[in-house]
């Protein structure tokens, strides 16, 4: 796309808006820089998971069929989508995205998975090592998109074409102003192509939860109607406020009865829709009392801020401040503990505002 840098700094906000598109920091200039299972249910997943013979296909989101001779086993992906196939058994062997820490720890996009037994093509945006790419002799590359126009997440638009030239079938799985519940459902199905057993006692069991904790928030919702949530993304010279509609997690959240705090339409237009920018002396437009906040490394943490608008929030004053991952981890075993956390956080709430 000729407006592919464009757009993506753009994202860079909306990412940091908790609008789960762009990066909080700066972006990084392009280039090509550089499963472990657990449990007894987990191992007999993962067993499960052992690709079948015979050709394969599995038509996206983007309306393209991905084909190949035989189920894919050299699978790479960026690292929250890598992760989820973890959850179901379906192991990788590259990954691209935010995949490890500063200190070298895993990051919150990578879930539980051993990010020692992975190839790291890229850990930052615009990074994805072609070489080790190729050299993976990988047979599908997965990601998701945030747009309605196919583009794959975290596949630099700059080296899209010599990516694609590798020659791997490519999958995307749009999280894109839809409501959670939906790319969960097709991430599980693309898992199940890949061999995952998806009618396990384990993968049966996280659905229900994610089932009940979607029953448990709808509940607190409809018991304090009037509490009003705020999401939010901390950048070192700007507070994000995002709107509901396009993220997939607000969206769902937001039908299940979640009274958000939403900026005007006209001020969310400048980002597409996603978010508003506010200074830091700004901080206190909006009356909330919840502050669901971006929990991902490229925003500050709650605890890092020092902004005296903030603290004097009266929401943080409450202590009623929970973390959000605006790009969720599309299983249901990593996508239960969010409506958890918000149900709980509505259950208890004062209301401050």
């Amino acid at each position: 796309m000729s407006n592919a840098r464009a757009t993506h700094f753009s994202r860079r906000g909306m990412l940091a808006a908790g609008g789960a598109l762009g990066l909080g920091a700066v972006l990084a200039a392009c280039g090509d820089d550089d499963a472990k299972s657990g449990g007894s249910d987990a191992d007999a997943s993962k067993a499960a998971a052992t690709p079948a013979a015979g050709p394969w296909t599995f038509k996206d989101d983007r309306g393209t069929t991905a084909k190949a001779d035989k189920v894919p086993s050299s699978i790479v992906a960026f690292i929250g989508v890598a992760a989820a196939l973890h959850d179901y058994g379906v192991d990788v062997k590259g990954v691209f995205g935010p995949t490890t820490t500063k200190d070298g720890k895993a990051d919150v996009q990578a879930g539980d998975l051993d990010v020692t037994k992975v190839t790291v093509l890229g850990n930052e945006w615009g990074q994805f090592n072609i070489e080790k790419y190729a050299a993976l002799a990988p047979d599908l590359l997965v990601t998701t998109m945030f747009d309605n126009a196919g583009t794959l997440w975290y596949v630099p638009e700059e080296s899209k074409e010599k990516i694609l030239g590798v020659g791997a079938p490519t999958v995307g799985i749009s999280v894109y102003d839809i409501q959670l519940d939906q790319p969960l459902q097709r991430m599980l199905e693309l898992a199940k192509t890949l061999g995952a057993d998806t009618a396990s006692a384990k993968v049966t069991a996280a659905k229900k939860a994610f089932e009940d904790a979607a029953a448990r928030l709808r509940a607190a919702t409809k018991a304090k109607p009037n509490i009003k949530v705020l999401a939010g993304s901390a950048a070192q010279d700007i507070f994000y406020v995002s709107g509901s509609n396009l993220s997939t997690d607000l969206e769902y959240f937001k039908a299940l009865g979640v009274n958000f705090v939403e900026p005007a339409a006209d001020v969310l237009k400048a980002s597409g829709g996603w978010y508003e920018n506010l200074s830091w002396e700004n901080v206190d437009k909006y009356e909330a009392d919840i502050i669901m906040m971006d929990n991902r490394t490229s925003a500050i943490q709650p605890a890092d801020i020092t902004e005296a608008t903030w603290k004097q929030l009266p929401a943080v004053k409450a202590d009623q401040v929970i973390a959000r991952n605006p790009e969720p981890i599309l299983s249901y075993d990593k996508c239960t503990p969010l409506l958890t956390s918000l149900a709980e956080a509505i259950e208890n709430a004062k209301k401050v505002s």
